[in-house]
């Protein structure tokens, strides 16, 4: 009897230092599972497929987002192909006051640095031009170029390729006679009616159209002096002979279909296109073509965005 009692009080021991170590081993898992992300994220209000996308980011960024309120919509901007996090707080600031917005357009609206007032002397983001960048340099309503810049390698334009006295780089020079060449086969002409622009020039320029019709609609069809893309001696606005001579049809000529399917090819894309004028922050220019390189071009027309999205977004990128 007192062996079989002993055995009894054997197992009983075994039995409880079992379940100790059961309820331990648990107890440490849930300890440590309460220090996990998962645990954080879903204990602020994120469901598992929220949590699933939020856990794809640096461990710096999921600590961001867990240091605010449960945000909705915080993984669907996640899930946005061009979403840069460090925009992330300014992409719902603009959002909450811009309810009906879809979110790839506000993504690209804050990218572009379209959610500031334009030419806001008191904007971070208005910065000088990089120029490092060499054919990829950013010249918009955020980013200027000194009074003094010039090209170095400006060159002359034959007239033959020109209306009036035209100057533009070197290199955007010899790729326009290749396309011209080339539009020429399929008998198209292609005509530039301005080039590279000083800072004086457009000054004059701006200057005469906000004294016209003031300087809201002045903005809208041409740039501040200093924020000119002719200043870069990259842009060419370009039309042809015949009734396409007026820059406000050759959106109806043959020649602006060919360069829609053609222009990257030779490294030219179309700057200001229709339907983004609230991210270039100019009115639609069927004629405006800008000088980024045939690899950069090409991606740009693949991808169907404009130059502004592009350097937000991929050359930002390469930079960091």
């Amino acid at each position: 009897m007192k062996r079989r009692r002993i055995k009894k009080q054997v197992y009983v021991v075994g039995i409880i230092l079992l379940l100790v170590i059961v309820l331990s081993i648990f107890g440490i898992r849930y300890l440590l599972y309460r220090g996990t992300n998962e645990y954080k994220l879903k204990k602020i209000g994120y469901q598992p497929e929220e949590i699933s996308i939020i856990e794809t980011l640096e461990p710096d960024q999921i600590q961001t987002i867990l240091d605010k309120e449960y945000n909705v919509t915080i993984p669907k901007l996640l899930k946005e192909k061009y979403f840069i996090f460090q925009n992330l707080d300014r992409y719902l600031t603009y959002y909450n006051d811009h309810k009906d917005d879809d979110l790839t357009h506000v993504v690209s609206i804050v990218n572009v640095g379209a959610d500031h007032e334009y030419y806001d002397k008191d904007m971070v983001v208005k910065t000088k031009t990089d120029l490092k960048n060499e054919y990829l340099i950013l010249v918009n309503k955020f980013h200027y170029l000194d009074q003094n810049f010039a090209p170095s390698d400006i060159v002359a334009v034959r007239n033959w390729y020109a209306y009036g006295e035209n100057e533009i780089r070197k290199e955007v020079y010899e790729q326009f006679r290749s396309m011209f060449n080339a539009a020429a086969e399929e008998d198209l002409k292609l005509i530039i009616t301005s080039s590279y622009r000083d800072y004086e020039f457009q000054d004059t320029l701006w200057n005469n159209y906000a004294n016209s019709k003031g300087e809201e609609w002045a903005d809208s069809v041409a740039a501040r002096p200093g924020y000119s893309e002719h200043q870069t001696g990259l842009s060419l606005d370009i039309v042809t002979d015949g009734e396409g001579s007026s820059m406000d049809s050759f959106d109806q000529t043959d020649e602006f279909k060919w360069l829609s399917k053609n222009a990257h090819k030779y490294g030219f894309i179309l700057r200001y296109p229709e339907g983004k004028e609230d991210i270039t922050g100019y009115s639609y220019e069927s004629w405006h073509y800008r000088y980024v390189g045939v690899e950069t071009a090409t991606k740009i027309h693949d991808l169907g965005i404009t130059f502004d999205e592009y350097y937000a977004y991929y050359q930002n990128e390469i930079e960091a």
